[in-house]
């Protein structure tokens, strides 16, 4: 009797194992393992007065030289045209705005301005320029400024973060030194603001110079710490220390070595071979056993991984079924069973850890009410439902993720949805041009308030890519925006985000991002954060590899 009982039990599991897919051999096979110990999915109270890092010792050996996988080939060093994390990591390495940013606390610092002043209850904000250098040698001053983000705000630029100058009313220099903003409203994150990428200064004589060819290493022209040396496509980017840097005695390394392997299984080995000092992604498959390296890394992220929707291709444009699609997908196994890396399954786009702000959380996983909805919107049974297409970027996470909702929906639905990447470049074309029925996405924050997310999705906005577009959810961005009192700001954010999650669902959020990372002990002055912002200028070597 136990012979038989032992043969029906694999008799089951192998018919529930025919019955989910390859899926379902992934969630069952790993739910049997247990999943590694994790910090805590929180960010630490940090002191706000915390200075920055002490310069680096003066007896290191040199050459210091190190080699980071920024995971894509960056699509642009354009500060006014970029978008991705990839992009913008490297941006910051040569560029830098009136303030930068701690790189622990993530609170601005002076950077090319050493003060200002705020003024008519903050709106007003009075930058003092400190004396600093182009690579090429000329002065930097605030027509460089204006000039930057005046070519931002030409619609012929296409800069898909220009939404950012919304909140300015005038910018005007009161001499080479001294740069003016008067805000609409008061912003209590603008200073933030003037670190980001989009906000740094360009030189008007090395663009008008070489038109788009001025982001090539013979041609670009930046006031960062490091210049740009090489840039060997889908291959690596080759920064160097920047001699005419206004904090030059700072910077220890001499070069900084940037690979685009975007498979995190090969990055890994790299690592592990110790041909690559950091990657930035460990594979959730791998996490276990990298969690015991010491060179592990784990942080809570402001970044959020979701799913756009075309709203301008039917059946897309019904809410009935964007609901279905996002009802449908069981997050909470996504997160525990396939990524396994502590990631948190989403219900609200703004990520939970956001100080300050409670965010709107839309239905879980319910599948007998996607397929109600799905029937109700004319495919019962998910009959005479039209051949629809998934885009990511290449990377074998992101086909995993999405394998398992192509699966889930025909599963819970019986629609087919199709699957199709694309190389980071042209997926961000695609994205940009609309070319695309559903598509992966991500978004982290660029500062620390619910704006940074919920603003994306505003009518017009370039980062929005969907053709969604909402009045009622326009005016309350528009309320919170100008409302002074904290607590009534954020319940407009709230309210909007309700719309963006519960109502409307021109995304899917599916988790919140967690960093697990590895960098190699000898490399000191990285410093965990919520939104994975590692500033190059403050990282040395400790010891030669062997």
């Amino acid at each position: 009797m136990g012979n038989r009982a032992g043969w029906l039990g694999v008799a089951m599991f192998l018919a529930a194992l025919g019955l989910l897919g390859g899926w379902g051999a992934l969630l069952l096979a790993r739910s049997r393992r247990p999943a590694p110990p994790l910090p805590p999915y929180a960010i630490p109270t940090l002191s706000p007065d915390e200075p920055l890092p002490p310069p680096p010792p003066k007896d290191l050996f040199r050459p210091q030289v190190l080699r980071y996988n920024n995971s894509s080939e960056p699509q642009t060093l354009d500060p006014a045209r970029m978008v991705g994390l990839p992009d913008i990591t490297v941006a910051l390495a040569l560029f830098e705005g009136l303030t930068s940013l701690h790189p622990r606390t993530l609170r601005p610092v002076p950077g090319i301005a050493e003060s200002w002043e705020v003024k008519d209850g903050g709106r007003t904000y009075r930058f003092h320029l400190r004396p600093s250098l182009w690579s090429d040698g000329s002065p930097v001053t605030t027509a460089d400024f204006t000039y930057a983000w005046e070519r931002v705000l030409r619609p012929d630029t296409g800069a898909a973060y220009a939404s950012l100058f919304q909140c300015v009313e005038s910018f005007q220099p009161l001499g080479e030194r001294t740069l003016e903003v008067r805000l609409r409203n008061p912003v209590p994150y603008f200073l933030e603001l003037a670190a980001f990428a989009t906000f740094a200064p360009v030189q008007r004589r090395c663009i008008e110079a070489h038109d788009r060819a001025w982001t090539r290493p013979e041609h670009l022209v930046c006031n960062g710490p490091f210049t740009l040396a090489e840039w060997r496509p889908f291959e690596r980017i080759v920064l160097r220390r920047n001699p005419r840097y206004w904090d030059a005695a700072r910077v220890a390394l001499d070069e900084v070595r940037v690979f685009a392997i975007t498979d995190s299984e090969t990055a890994l080995k790299k690592y592990l071979a110790g041909e690559v000092d950091w990657i930035r992604e460990v594979p959730g498959p791998k996490i276990a056993d990298a969690a015991r390296l010491p060179g592990f890394r784990y942080a809570p992220q402001l970044n959020t991984y979701f799913f756009r929707f075309n709203v301008t291709r039917p059946p897309l444009d019904d809410p009935r079924v964007r609901k279905a699609l996002s009802l449908a997908v069981d997050k909470e196994s996504i997160a525990r069973h396939l990524l396994r890396a502590g990631q948190r399954p989403a219900r609200s786009f703004v990520p939970p850890i956001l100080p300050g702000y409670t965010p709107a959380e839309g239905s879980g996983c319910d599948p007998a009410e996607a397929r109600r909805l799905l029937a109700e919107a004319g495919f019962p049974g998910g009959r005479a439902f039209p051949r629809l297409t998934l885009l990511y970027n290449s990377s074998e996470s992101h086909q995993q993720i999405a394998e398992t909702l192509q699966h889930m929906w025909r599963t819970e639905l019986g629609i087919h949805i199709a699957l199709f990447n694309q190389e980071w470049g042209v997926y961000q074309n695609s994205m940009r041009t609309r070319d695309y029925d559903i598509a992966r996405s991500s978004w982290v924050a660029d500062y620390v308030d619910p704006s940074s997310f919920l603003d994306c999705f505003g009518t017009g906005n370039g980062n929005n890519r969907t053709g969604w577009s909402h009045a009622e959810y326009d005016r309350l961005l528009a309320l919170a925006a100008r409302e002074a009192d904290q607590a009534r700001r954020m319940e407009n954010y709230q309210k909007a985000e309700r719309i963006l999650v519960c109502d409307e669902m021109p995304i899917l959020p599916l988790y919140f991002y967690v960093n697990a990372y590895l960098v190699s002990p000898r490399v000191k002055g990285v410093y965990d954060n919520s939104r994975n912002f590692h500033p190059f200028q403050y990282i040395h070597l400790d010891a030669e590899r062997e």
